[in-house]
């Protein structure tokens, strides 16, 4: 496994046929970007695979997992580390430090890339894959920037079409991007995209995803929600619906949401369908997540309380007070 200490250092011996994916992860996504490799690896088991991590920090125990999967899997898998000393030149905005860098993370990819391969997907970290891909590497992207997925949400893409007045009245959902790179660096989209996002006054609801929609109005390449098949947990259950519904065709699920699979405490049956998955992975055996904070406990009361489990689901109501509770006294004293 190649490490690259400076973002733009070369990417090791990576054979130009092999197919890149890329990902940009933070401590919170390992689990998760390493259970969506083994389901693309999975159902796609004759691909000459180099995935690539971009972070800013991984630790000894997810770089140990990460050699397993290339031992056992045969892939390559290139660990970018990325200093944040980067965005240095993005400071002077005033509106810089009301951001996390991570949001700017995957912009970086194509750049760091360039001269690896000459297209590159970009994946989030909370995605399954399903199928093969066969379809989507023999996809055309010449004369594109970027081929994407519409969002699937009917009033998001409503309410942010109107709020950022976009010409195409179309709004996707940036956790699916297959990248022509030449293209993208062609047009300047990454530096495009940090001062839309850094020199506006204007509101964004998703920052990093809200700017792409505006940059790349009307010169994106739109393709079949299968590639980006969004499933929003916490709609499902706020419905009272705890089964795994139809999926259709979907080649990629999307978590999107606060959400997800790996969450023990939404009682969700993707859950199963997550463990499938992890199973196969380094994190095998490892317990799903239960609620960790005032919010999570809040929810997992609410999800209890739905599925009929009312004792217990007093319980964590319980919970969730005491919680909120000492967080708004250790708010006060500080």
């Amino acid at each position: 496994m190649n490490e690259h200490l400076e973002l733009l250092s070369p990417a090791g011996n990576a054979a130009k046929a092999s197919f890149h994916i890329a990902f940009g992860v933070d401590t919170h996504y390992f689990r998760g970007m390493g259970v969506t490799i083994l389901s693309i690896i999975e159902n796609n088991p004759t691909v000459d695979f180099v995935f690539h991590v971009f972070a800013f920090a991984v630790s000894d125990d997810v770089r140990k997992k990460l050699h397993q999967i290339e031992a056992s899997r045969g892939v390559s898998i290139e660990i970018h580390i990325i200093d944040p000393a980067v965005f240095d030149e993005y400071a002077k905005f005033p509106s810089f430090a009301q951001y996390s860098v991570a949001i700017f993370l995957r912009l970086l990819i194509p750049g760091a890339l360039r001269d690896v391969t000459d297209r590159i997907l970009y994946l989030d970290a909370d995605i399954l894959c399903l199928g093969s891909i066969a379809q989507l590497m023999a996809m055309d992207l010449r004369g594109n920037i970027v081929a994407l997925v519409d969002d699937n949400g009917e009033e998001t893409v409503r309410n942010q079409c109107a709020n950022l007045n976009l010409r195409e009245k179309r709004y996707f959902n940036s956790g699916v991007l297959y990248i022509n790179i030449a293209n993208w660096l062609a047009h300047d989209i990454t530096p495009h995209t940090m001062r839309t996002i850094l020199d506006s006054d204007r509101q964004f609801t998703f920052p990093d995803q809200d700017a792409l929609n505006i940059v790349l109005d009307g010169r994106a390449k739109y393709i079949a929600g299968k590639w980006n098949f969004q499933y929003n947990l916490n709609s499902f259950l706020n419905a009272g619906d705890f089964r795994m519904g139809a999926i259709d065709e979907a080649i990629f699920i999307h978590f999107t949401g606060r959400v997800k699979p790996w969450h023990e405490w939404s009682l969700h049956e993707a859950k199963a369908l997550f463990v499938k998955y992890q199973s196969l992975s380094p994190w095998a055996g490892m317990a799903l997540d239960m609620p960790k904070n005032h919010k999570e406990m809040r929810l997992f009361s609410q999800f209890l309380a739905r599925r009929g489990r009312k004792a217990r689901a007093a319980l964590w109501f319980a919970k969730y007070l005491v919680k909120k509770f000492s967080a708004g006294q250790t708010y006060k004293s500080a």
